[in-house]
């Protein structure tokens, strides 16, 4: 099992995904003898997990059922343990396209917090990238060390304990891309440029405040940066549902009636209303929008 590359079926010492419901999931560290449980049970780990394929159905010990699915960054973005805020997969999807990420791009990080943002940018630069991540609290960096080794993908991250505001990256001129995640990333900016590539990249930051994206604007300005730009991104998922309309009925069709006949009786007038109806679907937008998450500044330094 690896986070960047798929296996078929669930091995000693892999993470799984157990799915519960639409809106709970938790990981395992599948173990030999091990015993995991749940709402609906104990899930044996030598018995209903080892040796299963990923995807299948397990029947837990009150007579319930889980599915096992192979970890993916977006599971684990909505399963992981929060150590920190996180980012989710809307704003993730616009960074790394933004960032224009692909397999063999070198990315910089901080912070690094519960990895959600990490581990989808590993599996985007697979299998030849390199990932420099900072972390300024020591457990956390240790932590999402652990958790990389875990998940089979710490041969593409180098994680580092530091302050990126005062020491930088640890790298000089290797960097495609950098992100901050950070309270003050406008500290960080001349750092960022030094870690990029001579030839130039992207750099992109998340702030909740505005009041954050002003002066990280004016840095970026004031090192060099060109197409400098902010975005907010706000999800709206719209309902689907089945709805019934009644047909309305305009009487008759006036060009298709002809004069009857003279010894032919004219059909006597219809009365009552018409229930003929018809059913599809559709959607209603939501009545309330989840509210403001942080803004995402982008901007490209220039070939030098």
């Amino acid at each position: 099992m690896s986070f960047v590359e798929y296996s078929d079926f669930i091995q000693d010492g892999d993470v799984a995904i157990v799915y519960l419901s639409h809106d709970s999931m938790m990981p395992v560290k599948v173990q030999q003898g091990a015993q995991t449980q749940t709402r609906y049970g104990v899930i044996r780990h030598s018995t209903d997990l080892i040796g299963q394929r990923y995807g299948s159905k397990v029947t837990c010990s009150k007579g319930g059922w889980v599915q096992v699915l192979h970890p993916t960054p977006e599971l684990w973005t909505v399963s992981l343990p929060h150590r920190t805020q996180i980012l989710y997969t809307t704003d993730i999807a616009t960074i790394t396209m933004m960032l224009e990420l692909k397999p063999g791009s070198v990315v910089c990080e901080s912070g690094t917090g519960s990895g959600s943002l990490s581990h989808a940018i590993l599996r985007t630069i697979a299998p030849t990238g390199h990932l420099h991540t900072v972390e300024f609290h020591q457990q956390r960096a240790e932590k999402v060390a652990e958790e990389f080794k875990e998940h089979r993908v710490d041969h593409l991250v180098t994680v580092r304990n530091q302050d990126v505001c005062k020491d930088g990256f640890g790298v000089t001129g290797v960097a495609d891309a950098v992100f901050l995640d950070i309270p003050s990333p406008w500290e960080a900016v001349k750092h960022a440029k030094a870690a990029m590539k001579k030839q130039g990249g992207r750099v992109s930051s998340f702030s909740p405040c505005i009041e954050q994206v002003q002066r990280t604007c004016e840095a970026l300005a004031d090192q060099g940066f060109e197409e400098i730009n902010t975005l907010e991104i706000l999800l709206r998922v719209h309902d689907i549902r089945t709805v019934s309309l009644a047909l309305p009925d305009f009487g008759p069709d006036p060009s298709a009636q002809t004069q009857p006949d003279a010894n032919e009786k004219a059909p006597p007038p219809t009365s009552g209303p018409n229930h003929a109806s018809v059913t599809l679907k559709t959607t209603t937008p939501p009545r309330e929008i989840p509210g403001h998450t942080g803004y995402l500044t982008f901007a490209t330094k220039p070939r030098t």
